[in-house]
């Protein structure tokens, strides 16, 4: 499995690629950043930041790509800045049909660290030892991508599972909705096959006995005239 990280910024966009599976030694197929400058105006930073993606994706073919997801801060403007990075890295991958997959960064210190409330230093120290590097990268930001493809590695599999845990779980529920083929059920019709619908409006004539008990005859009437 080869992952391009991001960790997005208009400042600095950190990227890097790592090679591997999970539960065996990964590779650091490159990491670095992609830089705008603070005064330009905002359309050309972001059309900077697709080309630097896209020149990633060219050199490297990633089959993954995992981005940063943005979470509330204090500071709105860094918010916005770091969500219009991440939408262009998004829209470079779902453009070449490369599936994204978004993690917090609780998520990635804990998968790095064992502790999602880890710092930066403890972060690029992981990296470092976990891909065998002679020193942890710089900046920051090259670091904690190599941090986002290490977590989505580990994490992919387990997310599989359970994604096919619940495709398994609805699909019997969803055959259970449908008809079986070749029976109509028509409105009034007998549910037991092969007996006939009775009418609701046809009358059967009532015959002296016929319900088993004998029928009781008539008595006739006398009438009574005046006595002479």
């Amino acid at each position: 499995m080869r992952v391009l990280g991001v960790d997005p910024g208009l400042t600095r966009c950190g990227i890097g690629v790592v090679e591997g599976v999970a539960g065996r030694p990964l590779t650091m197929l490159g990491v670095g950043v992609v830089r705008t400058p603070a005064d330009a105006e905002l359309g050309d930073r972001l059309v900077a930041i697709e080309r630097g993606m896209e020149q990633w994706l060219d050199e490297h073919s990633p089959g993954y790509v995992a981005v940063e997801r943005v979470f509330a801060q204090h500071n709105v403007r860094t918010v916005m800045g770091t969500a219009q990075a991440s939408a262009v890295a998004m829209l470079c991958a779902a453009r070449r049909g490369i599936p994204v997959a978004l993690h917090t960064p609780s998520e990635v210190k804990a998968a790095v660290t064992g502790s999602g409330r880890a710092e930066k230093a403890q972060v690029g120290a992981m990296v470092t030892r976990l891909l065998r590097l002679d020193a942890p990268p710089r900046p920051a930001d090259a670091a904690d991508a190599l941090a986002l493809a290490i977590c989505h590695i580990w994490r992919a599999p387990a997310q599989n599972r359970l994604q096919q845990a619940v495709a398994a779980h609805r699909t019997p529920a969803a055959s259970r909705t449908q008809t079986t083929p070749g029976i109509s059920r028509t409105p009034g019709a007998a549910r037991t096959p092969g007996r006939a619908p009775a009418s609701r409006t046809q009358t059967t004539p009532r015959t002296p006995g016929a319900s088993g008990t004998p029928a009781t005859p008539s008595t006739p009437r006398t009438l009574k005239g005046p006595t002479a």
